[in-house]
């Protein structure tokens, strides 16, 4: 089978998109499929395109068995939202414009929302090339910018929601990673037949718990084997509320706080540090996918904190699931599905979203607890290998695939 998969983010980059269509695209390559994969130039989230990329306007790329078109993209940092909107619409039109004669005849096409531009590319390919479209949606947008309040503008939205809706009909099949979300499209008239969640996962063997690797870090990092250590690694943007970790880190100095990551707040993050004149605080730069798992494992707890939004109740961070398999304790602050598979799991304490009193709490609890971080971290584990594996979703993907291209 050919398929090929349009994507605004891919390796070298960092990240839950990245890392997840990979790691499907990987698995489909070994079981015999043609993989292609049409994206942009690495630039998220700093907005530098890497050196051995500079100066190119489109190349060709194999990685691990998979095809990699790269087309030009208006690089920007993952900050300001009307460049950020101009990097997805420049990589829409090259994707098609520098990229259509190199690429074959699909059996099928799978594109991934955000970006939500991609789609247009993607229901171009799937007419012209007379392919089945997939829609592989991570968020849904525009309602997620609209909750956020990044976008206001009501004729705008009234746009977006529009194409949002003719892109759903359009597509054979539309695969999301929340049972919410499902619920979310069958409310606004998409048929649920239509609809399969296939949730993100982990790869158990790139996260494990090593202990001399989180030791090693530690000292590296100037950070002391006794010091009790929060970590939060990922996206420092107005999802997070991270400004909230930062209030927690105000009233327990005895504990280190470790951001690792980029986004459009880390500034005013590292600002509201430096006013609070916060000495447990430490910022890292954003690390490459083979060093996070040593980060998770200089940590004694790890966080997954999400912004008191009505809509991120039926979001599922695909973190949770990395620091599950790296055997390490959550304080989760959100509600929904997440708080679900959180309980299921029982490898987190759960807090209110935004909530510095409760999250204060269950550092307090953990850090009197050795006992719970170890049993939580085991629990965890034991969780996501049975449930959670990137390998056994990729299968249940492809087998879909399969079906639809026939």
């Amino acid at each position: 089978m050919k398929i090929l998969v349009i994507t605004h983010y891919f390796p070298p980059e960092i990240g839950a998109p990245s890392a997840r269509l990979f790691e499907m695209a990987s698995h489909w390559v070994k079981e015999g499929n043609e993989v292609t994969v049409l994206t942009a130039f690495p630039n998220h989230p700093t907005g530098v395109i890497p050196d051995e990329y500079k100066g190119k306007k489109s190349m060709v790329e194999y990685i691990e068995g998979i095809k990699v078109i790269r087309s030009y993209v208006y690089a920007t940092p993952n900050e300001g939202f009307v460049k950020k909107t101009i990097g997805h619409i420049s990589f829409m039109l090259s994707s098609v414009l520098q990229s259509f004669f190199k690429v074959g005849k699909p059996d099928v096409v799978v594109v991934s929302s955000p970006t939500y531009f991609s789609m247009f590319s993607a229901t171009f390919y799937s007419i012209s090339k007379r392919s089945k479209l997939v829609l592989d949606i991570r968020d849904l947008w525009p309602a997620a910018i609209v909750e956020l309040g990044v976008l206001k503008n009501r004729f705008i939205i009234g746009i977006l929601e529009f194409f949002e809706k003719e892109f759903y009909k359009k597509a054979s099949k539309i695969v999301v990673v929340t049972n919410s979300f499902k619920e979310n499209l069958v409310n606004r008239g998409i048929p649920g037949g239509k609809i399969e969640v296939i949730t993100n996962g982990v790869n158990e063997n790139m996260f494990q718990y090593d202990e001399i690797a989180g030791v090693n870090l530690r000292k590296k990092l100037g950070i002391r084997t006794n010091d009790f250590v929060g970590l939060y690694i990922g996206a420092h943007g107005i999802s997070q509320s991270l400004h909230v970790l930062i209030e927690v880190a105000k009233e327990l100095p005895d504990i280190k706080f470790l951001f690792v990551g980029e986004g459009a707040e880390k500034k005013k993050l590292i600002k509201l540090k430096t006013e609070k004149s916060l000495n447990n605080v430490l910022f890292i730069e954003g690390q490459p996918k083979n060093l996070i798992s040593d980060y998770y494992s200089l940590a004694d707890v790890c966080f997954v904190p999400l912004r008191d939004v009505e809509l991120f109740k039926t979001f599922i961070p695909s973190k949770m699931f990395e620091i599950m398999s790296n055997s390490r304790p959550i304080i989760a602050s959100l509600e929904g599905e997440s708080e679900v598979i959180l309980k299921k799991s029982n490898s987190a304490i759960i807090t209110k979203p935004e909530s510095v009193s409760e999250m204060k709490e269950a550092i307090l609890t953990f850090r009197n607890n050795p006992e719970l971080i170890k049993q939580y971290g085991e629990n965890g584990r034991g969780f996501v290998i049975k449930n959670y594996t990137r390998k056994s979703l990729a299968e249940k993907y492809l087998k879909l695939l399969k079906t639809e291209a026939e």
